[in-house]
């Protein structure tokens, strides 16, 4: 039996709102990883600052900075619901684990190049 489609509502858009803000106030609140990379983004907005990046230099570095908060607070959620389905540990889980773990990583090791590749000439 089909059901009919839920009717749009901006009071319901507007919430959606509220969960993804609680959402972001839990991943600092509870995630030590989270934290780390928004210091660095923190470091690294302060040193566009000082250092005058150009407009195309600020797109790469919000989107490097976007894309590495994005993979942590998604790496977040998959080991979060990971847990909850198998509390004991399990090999199943843990290449999971390791594989959401690796998306940050490779995120994070771009998010590295395009630093190095505005900022270096910058420093030197």
């Amino acid at each position: 039996m089909k059901t009919k489609p839920e009717k749009f509502s901006w009071k319901k858009r507007l919430q959606s709102f509220q969960y993804a803000f609680n959402g972001l106030k839990m991943l600092i609140r509870e995630e030590h990883s989270a934290r780390i990379h928004i210091v660095i983004a923190v470091c690294v907005l302060a040193a566009g600052l000082v250092f005058k990046i150009s407009g195309s230099e600020w797109i790469a570095v919000a989107l490097s900075i976007g894309m590495v908060i994005a993979l942590e607070t998604v790496n977040s959620a998959i080991e979060n619901l990971a847990d909850f389905v198998s509390p004991e540990k399990h090999a199943k889980i843990k290449k999971i684990k390791d594989l959401s773990a690796g998306a940050v990583l490779l995120g994070a090791m771009a998010a590295v190049a395009v630093g190095l590749i505005v900022f270096l000439p910058e420093i030197f």
